[in-house]
């Protein structure tokens, strides 16, 4: 019971959901909700616009139809007043049933889908809330298409009926997605933690193989904090001819793969690295968060300065903890280790984009690049993910083994998410990393985080006695400086590097390659072939139905491919740190 002001009882709003699926060969849910207990005059239901963890206004309201509202058995007015909202009228009436109909037809993690073979519930946009009750419990009731068997999700039972599931609030309710269908689910324990894992759309996987591994990643991952804070936490895996990406839940995850990939290593362990980015979520973000994120704004963007953190850090333990785990080799994690640092010094805009600002900036860019959003914008997962083994190379050396980033991860997620139980700021998140680097970031920060300076990668990477080395230093290949892409038989440029022949000559994204030097453009690899750096051509293309004879001066590629090697010789200090890094 809640109290008012004045200490009397007030009984709360009842919330129910029941969701039907009568249409799923057209991809719809029909979905029907029951408040009662109301006592005010009017009502304003509002569908959030984003989903936590993916950082878009998406507009989910878009996919709603045929909202209708009744009362009493008579129907009760419900305009939509904001491109969100629809205002109930509710004067003397304490029970009140909205039905509507919602489209889910996108295919991604965070985002409904729905057809004959399954239901995948993003709940975050499907289900409406009440203005002013996101505190209130709910419960939703899912009636199953035909023959589908099995519901799959980190919500509890309402009287051990597996259709029937209730939320605490609205927070935990858009954190707990729903997957519905015939999926093939196993279980496993790790720890006394129960973990399901519901596979959809068939694949070659081994799933003794995978309860293995994914629980040495999750025994890897707790170790980190010390704990793991759930009790139960589901895997919904999305397999499909071509699938990728995944979305972090407080106690389950939505991953997308290649129903084929896991027959290769490669294939196989880049699906472990997923399950790891994703599981290390339920700490990082979910727990241990940017004070920015949580309580959330369901309608408005919630800004952050620190998705370097939220999701670099993720990157970054993705690859370290299949290494600790003892899942990869030390060669595979330093390849993927070099991946990171290639793909940040290959994209120009490196030179453009503070990290910090990536991360603010997400709402507007990240999730929507453009032709030249590489010329302008970096990765905070990638260049996060690189900054995060700067810094756990810099604590290991500095405190001679002592200490690494697990310290401060687990330091960070004892003091602001269990002892303070808030989110962190900026300046707390650098204090946890001086805590245990013994010493002042300040410099590293207006270098690497928010400023634009070149990573002394020798520097870091030397503390363990490695360096990297650039394979392609000597190379004087002649380079447009373009990205194409095939649309018929035709070659059209789609990205044209800040700085190159192109950059400097007028290329367009856009442009039909048509000849160089008047030789016909049938084959993109080889219209430079026996051509020099420096050399003056004439590139011939289609813009806009017009022919435009464009004079180019050839520039040396400007590739990086770096390769991470041992230093002659290494020290004691530096086989230790490397020892405690790599867990050797």
């Amino acid at each position: 019971m809640k109290l008012s002001p004045a200490g009397a009882a007030v009984s709360p709003v009842k919330i129910s959901y029941t969701l039907t699926f009568p249409e799923a060969q057209a991809h719809y849910i029909d979905v029907e909700m029951t408040l009662t207990g109301l006592k005010q005059p009017t009502l304003d239901l509002k569908m959030p616009v984003w989903t936590p963890g993916s950082y878009l206004v998406r507009e989910f309201a878009k996919n709603v139809e045929s909202l209708t509202a009744t009362a009493n058995g008579k129907t009760v007015t419900a305009p939509k007043v904001s491109k969100n909202t629809w205002r109930i009228s509710t004067a003397g009436v304490s029970t009140v049933v909205v039905k509507y109909k919602l489209y889910a037809f996108e295919v991604s993690v965070r985002t409904a889908f729905v057809d004959i073979t399954h239901g995948f519930v993003s709940t975050s946009g499907v289900l409406l809330f009440p203005k002013g009750m996101l505190d209130q419990p709910s419960t939703i009731k899912i009636v199953p298409y035909k023959d589908w068997t099995t519901v799959s999700t980190s919500l509890e039972m309402v009287g051990g009926d597996q259709f029937t599931r209730s939320a605490p609030n609205y927070d935990i309710l858009y954190d707990s997605p729903i997957e519905v269908g015939y999926q093939d689910v196993f279980s496993f324990d790790v720890a006394g933690v129960k973990y399901d894992v519901a596979m959809y759309g068939g694949g070659n996987y081994d799933k003794e193989r995978l309860e293995t591994d994914m629980s040495k990643i999750i025994t890897a991952e707790a170790n980190v904090f010390g704990e793991n804070p759930n009790k139960h936490y589901t895997f919904i895996v999305h397999n499909r001819q071509r699938g990728g990406g995944g979305l972090e839940h407080l106690s389950s995850t939505v991953l997308g793969a290649s129903r084929d990939q896991y027959g290769s290593e490669r294939g196989y362990q880049g699906f472990l690295s997923l399950v790891a980015h994703e599981h290390f979520h339920l700490w990082n973000v979910k727990r241990l968060r940017p004070i920015a994120l949580g309580p959330f704004d369901y309608e408005n963007e919630n800004y952050t300065t620190n998705l370097w953190i939220a999701e670099g850090f993720t990157a970054y333990y993705q690859n370290i903890i299949l290494r600790h785990a003892g899942i990869a080799s030390t060669e595979d994690y330093l390849a993927d280790a070099v991946g990171d640092i290639n793909i940040v010094e290959n994209q120009p805009g490196t030179k453009v984009q503070p990290l910090a600002e990536a991360s603010f900036d997400a709402w507007i860019k990240s999730y929507r690049p453009n032709e030249n959003s590489y010329n302008t914008q970096i990765s905070y997962y990638d260049k996060g993910a690189v900054i995060g083994m700067l810094l756990d190379l810099d604590i290991i050396n500095a405190t001679k083994g002592k200490s690494s980033l697990n310290d401060v991860m687990k330091y960070m997620y004892t003091t602001y998410y269990k002892g303070k139980k808030r989110g962190y700021t900026d300046a707390e998140f650098k204090a946890g990393f001086e805590k245990f680097a013994g010493k002042n970031l300040d410099d590293f920060y207006a270098k690497y985080i928010n400023g634009l300076d070149p990573i002394d990668y020798n520097k870091y990477l030397g503390f363990a006695g490695y360096k990297i080395t650039d394979q392609l230093a000597q190379g004087n290949d002649p380079s447009l400086g373009i990205s194409t892409a095939a649309q018929g038989n035709k070659r059209v440029i789609s990205m044209v590097l800040r700085g190159g022949a192109g950059w400097v000559s007028g290329l367009n994204v856009g442009d039909e390659l048509v000849s160089v030097d008047g030789t016909p453009v049938t084959d993109y690899t080889t219209i430079l072939n026996g051509k020099k750096v420096g050399d003056k051509i004439v590139v011939t293309v289609s813009r806009d139905g017009k022919a435009y004879n464009i004079p180019v001066v050839l520039q040396r590629n400007p590739r990086i491919q770096y390769k991470i090697e041992e230093v002659p010789s290494p020290t004691a200090q530096q086989l230790a740190v490397r020892a405690k890094w790599l867990k050797l």
